[in-house]
């Protein structure tokens, strides 16, 4: 009986200590949360002032209790869980500090005008499911190293000013379901685990792939990779055949016209010069 008081005892102490040090840190927040929304908001130009309440005291901590009162702010646990800015008129470029976010699983800053490279911090995000920087100003290549993110679900990168190529390594994600890089500047041959999945079925359709004028190769139309189709360069070759039958024939014709006229000059030259009888 006594034994069984000391253990209800020590439970219940554990309890407490548990839930202090929850509420602990929920009063006092992340420091790396804090220091991830920190700089982010130091990079990111905000004209239509939606991230107001960014800035201490509202920022003292990103995530207060279950919610988070910061625009756009999704907290979990008392960490930071989602990103959500999208359609904000957001300017300026996307902090290295990003990766300070440890328990990120979604970012989200699509239909913007944010600009600069996409920084390569973001492969720390080992939790992160979504990436959505689409319709931006992105410049630069993509990293192979993203292929670290070895939750991501979707990528979505469409309608920017990235150029390079598509590493092949993202193809490695066995979790990818979404992915859109169209409408950019890439180049090169489409990787091929990312066009096909195994036993032969596409993976991810045209669409997601178009707008590169220098990207090429399957799911792509030939034609639009490597220049000329071989039905367009046969066509070309037997339009270049009869051209030149055709000027040949011409030729023929004229040359045995003026020889014909010739003839004729030279016989009525002859019938001119003979004596008549």
């Amino acid at each position: 009986m006594l034994a069984n008081r000391h253990r209800f005892s020590y439970r219940l102490i554990l309890i407490s200590l548990l839930t202090f040090e929850t509420s602990r840190r929920l009063a006092s927040g992340d420091s790396n949360d804090e220091a991830c929304l920190t700089n982010l908001h130091q990079t990111l130009e905000d004209p239509s002032n939606n991230l107001h309440n960014w800035t201490k005291p509202f920022f003292s901590n990103p995530c207060p209790g279950f919610e988070s009162n910061l625009h756009g702010v999704t907290c979990n646990n008392g960490r930071v869980y989602k990103l959500t800015l999208t359609n904000l008129s957001l300017r300026g470029t996307i902090s290295p500090f990003i990766s300070n976010c440890t328990n990120l699983q979604s970012l989200d800053l699509s239909s913007n005008a944010v600009s600069g490279e996409i920084p390569p911090q973001i492969q720390s995000l080992s939790n992160l499911a979504v990436l959505n920087l689409s319709s931006n100003r992105l410049s630069g290549e993509i990293s192979p190293n993203l292929a670290r993110c070895s939750f991501l679900n979707v990528i979505d990168l469409h309608r920017n000013g990235l150029s390079g190529s598509i590493p092949q390594q993202l193809g490695t994600l066995a979790r990818l379901s979404a992915f859109d890089v169209s409408d950019n500047k890439l180049s090169g041959q489409i990787p091929g685990n990312l066009a096909m999945r195994n036993g032969n079925s596409p993976r991810f359709n045209a669409s997601s792939f178009e707008g590169n004028k220098k990207l090429y190769g399957y799911p792509l139309e030939e034609m639009k990779s490597k220049g000329l189709s071989v039905m367009a360069i046969v066509g070309i070759g037997l339009g270049s055949g009869v051209a030149s039958l055709v000027i040949s024939f011409t030729g023929v014709c004229v040359w045995l016209k003026v020889t014909e006229k010739k003839m004729e000059e030279e016989e009525g030259k002859i019938s001119h010069s003979m004596p008549d009888y």
